[in-house]
């Protein structure tokens, strides 16, 4: 098997990483369990000056540098279930090498605090990471869950995820996307390994 390394090193002299946050668009989701990824986007675009803004690949894209490395962010405006398209469309645009496509979403199976960082793996029960594994046809990219489990019992998992994050819960929430945040520029250079063995141990 080929490792992280040698594909990276495949991908030629500053290829551009494509980071992938998940959510749904429009004013009424913003606060959503759902939006974990859109949230991540929003704090790595914050933390490089980068402004997410222009529409291009059925969502929204910004270029600029995270890590020293050259990126593009892109937030699918497709809704979560088809997050795919615009992934697959922006990978194709930018020539970027599946190992440099970094996904993030939301996982109702990790507690909230928690995220974990894997090399490749499927989808688990999550509509637009399987989306966007259909749509590449592989599953051998990067990606962060980010926990907001687990759900209460009384609730189905469609509303839980639509719900917003409860003020309760927020400043934790805060932590642990700022956590993810970290995870994507530790990531982001060059040490896939590094950042796993720190952040899937805490």
């Amino acid at each position: 098997m080929i490792s992280f390394f040698n594909r990276i090193a495949s991908a030629g002299k500053e290829p551009f990483w494509l980071i992938a946050g998940l959510g749904n668009p429009g004013r009424k989701h913003e606060s959503n369990w759902h939006n974990c990824g859109f949230m991540v986007l929003d704090i790595l675009a914050g933390r490089h000056q980068i402004s997410v803004d222009r529409l291009r690949h059925k969502g929204l894209v910004g270029q600029g540098r995270v890590a020293g490395r050259k990126s593009i962010l892109l937030k699918p405006l497709t809704y979560m279930n088809l997050s795919g398209d615009a992934v697959a469309m922006a990978l194709a645009y930018y020539k970027v090498l599946p190992a440099r496509c970094l996904v993030i979403y939301d996982d109702v199976d990790l507690s909230v605090g928690q995220i974990r960082i894997r090399e490749s793996g499927g989808a688990g029960s999550h509509n637009g990471m399987r989306s966007v594994i259909d749509r590449l046809d592989r599953e051998d990219f990067p990606r962060i869950r980010v926990g907001i489990g687990p759900k209460p019992e009384a609730w189905d998992i469609a509303d839980y995820v639509l719900s917003d994050i409860p003020a309760s819960q927020r400043e934790l929430m805060d932590e642990t996307l700022n956590k993810a945040a970290d995870a994507v520029e530790m990531l982001l250079g060059e040490e896939l390994e590094k950042a796993m063995n720190y952040f899937n141990r805490r």
